[in-house]
């Protein structure tokens, strides 16, 4: 869902709190999408605090890195934000066309945002009448600070680029997952992007967002009990965090494996009550499975927790299912380990600015 510009075809660049990710992608040779360009630089820790920028230089260094080492076909971008600045909300709206909800889109939004409606920007999707009263129907808000997209988009432009558009982490996830995966009519898929700091937890039904939710939790709580425990500095902490790939290949240090399985379960408990929460709210629907994603989807385990405390099933997904990777130009090995945490870059460069999904 764009939030502000309009142009033509985007790479993706996926600002998080502990890495820059960005891809390109182009028309696949036979069908669907082929990967033209990866590239991915770490940040340090806090420079990056709730997705407010607390340190633009290292980012905008950080995206220059990027582009050092790839040939960029396009210098348009789509980015997302997500956090506290961030708003969204389902709401029931008598039924009008969608000139009429432009027109009248401030009025409406300004009984559901709690901030000064001047402050920020706005976007809406209409979802339908299916669910909704007769004579209503229900339409996705979406509202973000000004501030804080005038920070990303100056980032953006210091690094050499231009933005076309401005997402949603939570959206970009939805578009990754509908262009690799098939969606059943009236399935419900629990999306669940976890990186370092934000979870964005977007439940799907029917191919529309039905409950969004940001939590402010993440993969830097593995680093910052690893740490403490052992009184190591943050990239060692990551190191060992990450040593086990999977747990057919090799298992976690024996020193960090009862932390990483301590903060996993607190991870998961904290995605459980989103899920539970909705299952409250909408209870003639049943989610049929949890799509894990982002940075922490790879660690050792987690999927596991967060199926044993949800009791649903868990699937890690692969941004890169259904997109063509040509193995002379990627190292398979590096494109299967890096996949969970693009799911955000993949859906974004999918966007083009000025489409509404």
């Amino acid at each position: 869902m764009a939030l502000l510009f309009k142009g033509k075809g985007t790479v993706g660049l996926d600002i998080g709190s502990s890495s820059v990710k960005l891809i390109e992608l182009k028309p696949g040779k036979r069908k669907g999408y082929q990967l033209v360009n990866l590239g991915v630089a770490s940040l340090p820790p806090e420079a990056i605090v709730d997705g407010a920028l607390m340190n633009s230089s290292v980012v905008v260094e950080a995206i220059r890195s990027i582009l050092g080492s790839l040939k960029l076909k396009t210098k348009d971008v789509a980015t997302s934000i997500s956090g506290h600045s961030v708003i969204i909300k389902k709401i029931n709206l008598p039924v009008m066309t969608t000139e009429e909800l432009e027109e009248s889109i401030q009025w409406e939004a300004e009984q559901y945002i709690p901030f000064d409606i001047n402050d920020v920007n706005i976007d809406f999707q209409i979802l339908g009448t299916e669910e909704s009263e007769a004579g209503q129907m229900g339409v996705l808000l979406v509202a973000a600070k000004k501030d804080m997209i005038n920070d990303y988009t100056t980032v953006i432009q210091e690094a050499g680029l231009n933005s076309v558009v401005i997402d949603v982490d939570a959206f970009a996830v939805e578009n990754m997952y509908e262009a690799n995966y098939s969606l059943q009519p009236g399935e419900i898929v629990a999306l669940v992007n976890m990186g370092a700091s934000v979870i964005n937890i977007n439940i799907l039904k029917g191919g529309f967002p039905t409950f969004t939710r940001d939590i402010s939790a993440g993969g830097s709580q593995y680093n910052e009990e690893i740490q403490k425990s052992l009184n190591i500095g943050f990239e060692e902490a990551e190191r060992m965090k990450m040593a086990g790939k999977s747990e057919e290949e090799q298992a976690l240090p024996q020193e960090i494996s009862g932390i990483v399985e301590s903060v996993s379960d607190s991870l998961s408990s904290e995605v459980q009550r989103s899920l539970d929460f909705f299952s409250a709210t909408a209870t003639e629907d049943k989610i049929s499975k949890v799509i894990l994603c982002g940075g922490c989807a790879r660690t050792i385990g987690l999927d596991r927790a967060i199926a044993d405390k949800s009791g649903y099933p868990v699937e890690v997904a692969n941004p890169f299912n259904n997109i063509e990777v040509s193995p002379r130009a990627f190292d398979a090995d590096y494109i299967a380990n890096i996949a969970p945490a693009t799911g955000v870059a993949v859906g974004l460069a999918l966007r083009w600015a000025g489409d509404k999904k």
